[in-house]
């Protein structure tokens, strides 16, 4: 992200807001479309810091609008973790709003409607995102030597390459570096990167304008396709048959497929098994949660990369004492500089002690265990956590335990075998049976959904 240019007007003030603003931004550009960055978060500007009250300057009412309708609550916490204070966004129209000369200038959720086109609109992966800024680990290692494999010789090996691990920890950091390793031999490389939430949008917006020939024209004419958060596509019937095809189409073309998901293509129980079996075809690699060294590494990779002078005694201890996935453990690094930039001091070992103990101490981020799960699900359906971990097969007990299977893999993520071995060593197919039965019920059933998803949410009070 290009930043402007600092004046001799500018005061502490406004340089610190400008810095937070590119900061908080950055961030947010990692979890949405490449697209949706470039049209309406790249040109917002900060203007003015004053009694707590952040100005944001945008190039015309529509991308106001647009932003602070969807991220506004958003950025305001990624603004006040960079600041180190409470803010409230103000956002003003700076004048006329015009076209982009790179990306077109309707909202991405209308992309269906514009005209045809022969190739797929560009994509920018963000810069940061390459395999130089990647740290390798144990736990990615397979992943990352799939991801460069690709890149270098796209659909010649591991067609599709399927990635998947936890949020956060890496995966579209991967998308992205392929798309900008492979962009910097061959700029015009036709090359699509989508979410698969974006592709759903996309492609009912084109059922509905009557334009599905435009929008198969522009997934499916590239060299690389590359589909982030594949598992959102799942249980929604017409647009996992687009995938298919679409799938289908650019594999027997020989052309290269990558794919994401939070979990791997055997535990996508609402996805199609012809799409399942389809993504198990090429290379399947897992980016699991890495050892503390490698979150040792990671975080002085970030701190040259930002400029923070951050020790490796400082590093390791944030490292061991800060739970989570990598975006957690980075913020927790940008929550540090900037208290120490509040402070008038250096990073040191007692800050990052203090900070770790006002925000990460006592469980604040730790999920709730399994006894805690089974507690709660039980007293829901007011049934003893015995019975529902014991041998009982009376219909109220199993479809208790059935949830208390579904809550526990949506928490935890634990493996069907360890997530067996609590429930009384039972067999990891039969956890994999009540966890699609919930699953299927809850698809038709609201009474059940919101049951489920108050349980989930009650099991983090703080949250």
């Amino acid at each position: 992200m290009s930043q402007d240019q600092y004046t001799i007007d500018d005061n502490d003030d406004s340089i610190r807001l400008q810095r937070a603003w590119d900061n908080a931004v950055r961030r947010l550009a990692q979890d949405i479309p490449a697209q949706w960055y470039e049209r309406f978060l790249r040109p917002l500007r900060a203007s003015e810091l004053a009694d707590g009250i952040a100005t944001i300057l945008a190039p015309g009412r529509f991308v106001m609008e647009w932003v602070r309708a969807r991220y506004s609550k958003t950025l305001t916490g990624y603004l006040e973790d960079e600041l180190g204070q409470e803010v409230m966004l103000q956002f003003h129209a700076a004048g006329r709003e015009k076209p982009s000369s790179t990306v077109p200038s309707e909202a991405p959720v209308a992309a269906s409607s514009r005209p045809a086109e022969s190739r797929p609109e560009r994509f920018h992966p963000i810069e940061r995102f390459s395999f130089d800024t990647f740290v390798v680990g144990q736990s990615n290692r397979l992943a990352m030597a799939g991801a460069k494999a690709v890149a270098s010789e796209p659909g010649a090996k591991y067609n599709p390459l399927f990635i998947y691990g936890q949020s956060g920890l890496g995966k579209t950091h991967l998308l992205h570096a392929i798309a900008q390793e492979i962009m910097s031999r061959n700029p015009s490389f036709a090359l699509v990167y989508v979410t698969a939430q974006q592709f759903a949008e996309e492609f009912v917006g084109a059922l509905q304008a009557n334009r599905i020939e435009q929008f198969r024209r522009s997934q499916r004419s590239v060299g690389v396709w590359l589909v982030d958060d594949i598992q959102f596509v799942a249980g929604k019937d017409r647009t996992q048959e687009e995938v298919f095809h679409t799938f289908n189409y650019i594999h027997s073309l020989g052309k290269q497929i990558v794919l994401s998901s939070d979990r791997p293509p055997r535990d996508l129980l609402l996805m199609d098994e012809r799409l399942r079996s389809r993504f198990e075809a090429g290379l399947v690699a897992d980016i699991q949660m890495p050892d503390t060294e490698t979150r040792c590494a990671i975080l002085l990779s970030k701190a040259e990369h930002d400029g923070i002078p951050l020790t490796t005694d400082v590093a390791m201890y944030l490292a061991e004492n800060v739970p989570g996935n990598i975006r957690i453990l980075e913020g927790a690094l940008t929550r540090l500089a900037v208290q120490a930039s509040v402070d008038g001091t250096e990073i040191c070992a007692e800050l990052a002690a203090a900070l770790v103990e006002q925000h990460f101490r006592a469980g604040a981020l730790a999920k709730p265990g399994f006894e805690r799960i089974v507690d709660v699900v039980g007293k829901h359906f007011n049934i003893p956590h015995d019975d529902i971990c014991g041998l009982s097969r009376k219909a109220p007990i199993v479809h208790a335990r059935h949830v208390a299977v579904y809550v526990t893999r949506e928490i935890t993520g634990d493996s069907w075998k360890h997530i067996g071995s609590l429930f009384g060593n039972r067999d990891h197919t039969s956890m994999m049976h009540g966890y699609q039965r919930i699953s299927e019920m809850m698809q038709r059933d609201r009474d059940l959904r919101a049951a489920v998803k108050t349980l989930i949410r009650n099991l983090y009070p703080d949250r």
